[in-house]
């Protein structure tokens, strides 16, 4: 968190310091102990996978991976559907593809061996729905019956849940094989990926940069061809960083769009930041297909808190014009030359395609970031999230929150005093951790209410149907994003409005953006401001992306929204 962070590392730990020497042989004795509990718990799982990919190959020799592992979603629906593929032949090879990815980006932390029974069952179906035969990852944090959700945590491993998750339920109802589980950072409140039972997964773009989090095994597997659809969650970007950092799509639907029984929150019965769960893929229709499947019957059956709304077709194969919010900085978090050259080259397409595009200026940002947003996910004093911890070691990753989180209110009242004059977004953030009460905390609903109609009135002043804006990139170097989570600014906002939000790979980072980020200097210039710099340096030829925003409940037009970028870059991308 920089120098104002360092300081605050140095009042706060300085007096601990001897006895953290002391303690340094223990805890790295225990980091050991974490890991190989990783390890015992990862490895037979990884070993099951290896021989059924290999026993598969053996007796099916002349099975060609390629052609199958080109196939997009909707394609490979279709071959599955039509008879023209076996779904033993789909399955197996995306066993064997996984095993091979996660060998070069540590991405997969279980194998749902009970896959291959399911596999054999949904061969006997005489209905192939819409999701028949194909693989699907899932992440760490959603449950699966008889296996791990560890959060990243070793006092979670050898817990396994007792039934799937609803949506994972509904998967397999239409005809989908949930196969792996995928790497979170500890406590998922992190956009790097890392813990210690399991490890970093790398981006496999670049090993030395994160694939984001917390859903960042599903991006680094999905990016690498190892699996074609994946199931996320996101309370702040962690659908969407994995999705723009590793170069494909993710949807973050409406909080209440998609079941959430049975999903492991970071922070649980935090209310404030709305958790977004859904589907991460290589292409828009992707996710637009595994929308149609999950908005069926069995899903408002088996959870009636989700409202009865199946896929709107109408809305998501229109080809009306639209029109487009646009803004290219939060006045916030100021953004880097390529994100901000992602947002208007993707204005200028939707514009020459006969979109009508319209300037916007979001609300408030810095009141939404340090009174809103961390008041709301820290309103009991970080102790729901500091129970987390109890019993383990932390992961350096999370290092710097965690110092924050544990100070004593008087000491962070007093460190925020100090550093309001040189830090004064540090001393803000020190200053809205402490523990408010019951009245404070419904106030600050209130708070959240007024913000989000006031960001509402001014879409409707507008007239808009959709919004494009950016988010953070390119991908972060390693061990970075737990220095500076304020980057999250232009993905948390839609966290606290419940808006639907679409990632779309637009373009890559050019060398001139490279040259122009030497001059970068942030809205604050301050050790945040810096450390973005050194955070996505070198990234030339790395993924850049925006983000395609709808009302809430309105995923068929954010999707409708994201299909159109996704199609005028292709395109443009094809005349170069």
């Amino acid at each position: 968190m920089g120098a104002g962070a360092s300081a605050v590392s140095a009042l706060l730990g300085g007096a601990a310091a001897a006895a953290l020497l002391l303690r340094w042989r223990g805890r790295s004795g225990l980091r050991r102990a974490a890991a190989e509990a990783g390890r015992r718990r990862r490895g037979p799982a990884l070993g099951r996978m290896e021989k059924a990919a290999a026993r598969f190959r053996e007796q099916n020799p002349d099975v060609d991976a390629d052609p199958i592992l080109s196939l997009t979603l909707v394609e490979l629906s279709e071959k599955l559907r039509d008879g023209s593929l076996s779904p033993d032949w789909v399955f197996y090879t995306y066993v064997d593809k996984a095993l091979q990815v996660t060998k070069e980006v540590n991405c997969v932390t279980d194998y749902l061996q009970e896959s291959e029974s399911q596999l054999q069952q949904v061969k006997r179906q005489e209905k192939k729905d819409l999701l028949y035969g194909i693989p699907v990852s899932i992440k760490d944090s959603i449950n699966c019956k008889g296996h791990d959700s560890t959060l990243g945590f070793a006092k979670r491993l050898n817990q396994p849940a007792a039934e799937d998750c609803v949506l994972v339920q509904v998967l397999k109802r239409r005809g989908a094989l949930p196969f792996v589980k995928t790497n979170v950072p500890q406590s998922l409140l992190n956009f790097d990926c890392s813990n210690l039972i399991f490890g970093q997964t790398v981006n496999p773009l670049d090993h030395t940069r994160t694939p984001g989090g917390s859903s960042g095994g599903e991006g680094a597997l999905i990016s690498s061809g190892g699996s074609i659809l994946g199931i996320g969650t996101d309370v702040g970007g962690s659908l969407r960083f994995p999705a723009a950092f590793c170069g494909i799509c993710a949807l973050k639907a409406t909080g209440g769009r998609l079941s959430k029984k049975g999903v492991v929150a970071s922070i649980a019965g935090q209310k404030s930041a709305v958790v977004g769960i859904g589907p991460m893929a290589r292409d828009v229709d992707s996710l637009a297909l595994c929308m149609r499947a999950l908005l069926c019957e069995d899903m408002f059956h088996l959870d009636p808190t989700v409202p009865p709304l199946p896929f709107n077709e109408e809305v998501f194969s229109s080809s009306r014009p639209l029109r487009v919010g646009y803004y290219d900085t939060d006045s916030f978090t100021m953004p880097s030359p390529s994100m901000r050259r992602a947002v208007l080259e993707t204005k200028q397409l939707l514009e020459n395609a006969g979109h009508t595009l319209v300037p916007f200026k979001p609300c408030r940002v810095e009141h939404l970031m340090f009174d809103i947003s961390v008041r709301g996910l820290f309103a009991d004093g970080s102790s729901t999230f500091l129970d987390r911890f109890k019993g383990e070691l932390e992961d350096p990753n999370v290092k710097q929150l965690l110092l924050l989180c544990k100070a004593p209110g008087w000491l962070r009242r007093l460190l925020s005093w100090i550093l309001k004059p040189i830090e004064p977004r540090l001393a803000k953030t020190l200053r809205n951790m402490n523990e408010r009460s019951v009245k404070e905390l419904w106030k600050l609903h209130c708070e959240i209410e007024e913000y989000c109609q006031e960001f509402i009135a001014e879409w409707r002043k507008l007239d808009l149907d959709v919004m494009l804006c950016p988010i953070v990139g390119p991908a972060f170097q390693i061990g970075f994003p737990g220095k500076i989570s304020v980057a999250a600014s232009y993905t948390i906002l839609y966290n606290y409005l419940d808006f639907p939000t679409g990632v779309v790979p637009v373009t890559t980072v050019t060398k001139k953006d490279e040259e122009e980020l030497k001059s970068h200097r942030g809205h604050y210039n301050d050790s945040w401001d810096k450390i973005f710099v050194k955070a996505i340096r070198g990234g030339v030829g790395l993924p850049m992306a925006v983000q395609c925003v709808a009302l809430p409940w309105q995923e068929e037009l954010c999707l409708r929204f994201m299909k159109e970028v996704e199609t005028l870059t292709r395109r443009r991308q094809r005349n170069l």
